[in-house]
């Protein structure tokens, strides 16, 4: 009979400790930002608010090559390999955006999306880009894009139509600047400069 006891004991001390831990992995694990009565709460405020800009300037390294390439050709149309302009090809991006050109300067965020190459006639991508700054004046805050970027011409604008964090309701647009590119593997480094306003 004792050892019954000491059995239910156990299995009610170890349910007690599970049902503990997923309360607090279900508490810590949520974000902030998806709180929705704390989005609600900034939605309340934003009649009240001024919208400010913000100017960025970062360098976007798109890498095929090497041992860790941060750009890999996902969908291939069967006319690809014919084409002039790779239209029909699609690849998904995890580019890191640095300071300066060199692969090595300090790390500002992250590019995280695809593009695909929509031009016929034309070397022009579509991309749809998140990018995700990590130094710490804008914490995970993010702005998106969504537009076209004839690779070729000299500055390309491509518009953002959207952002999360301190960015949230972003509008504006990223220049774009071909700083360095390998005709043979892919890899680029373009410079971006971003005009982006938001509450």
């Amino acid at each position: 009979m004792a050892k019954l006891g000491l059995k239910a004991m156990v299995a009610a001390v170890a349910l007690v400790l599970v049902a503990t831990a997923t309360t607090l992995i279900l508490t810590l694990g949520r974000a902030k930002a998806d709180d929705p009565e704390k989005v609600d709460a900034w939605f309340a405020r934003l009649s009240h608010a001024k919208r400010k800009t913000t100017r960025l300037h970062f360098y976007f390294h798109d890498t095929f090559s090497g041992k860790s390439p941060t750009t890999v050709r996902v969908a291939e149309a069967a006319m690809t390999k014919e084409s002039q302009t790779l239209f029909g090809a699609v690849n998904i991006m995890d580019d890191p955006l640095t300071e300066g050109p060199e692969p090595e300067s300090p790390l500002v965020g992250r590019a995280q999306g695809f593009y695909g190459l929509v031009g016929l006639d034309s070397m022009a991508l579509l991309m749809d880009m998140n990018l995700v700054f990590t130094s710490p004046k804008y914490g995970s805050s993010t702005l998106s894009i969504l537009g076209r970027n004839p690779v070729l011409e000299t500055s390309r604008e491509l518009p953002i139509v959207g952002g999360t964090g301190i960015f949230r309701l972003a509008s504006g647009i990223a220049t774009a600047k071909t700083y360095f590119l390998n005709l043979t593997s892919g890899d680029a480094i373009v410079e971006y400069n971003v005009v982006a306003m938001h509450y």
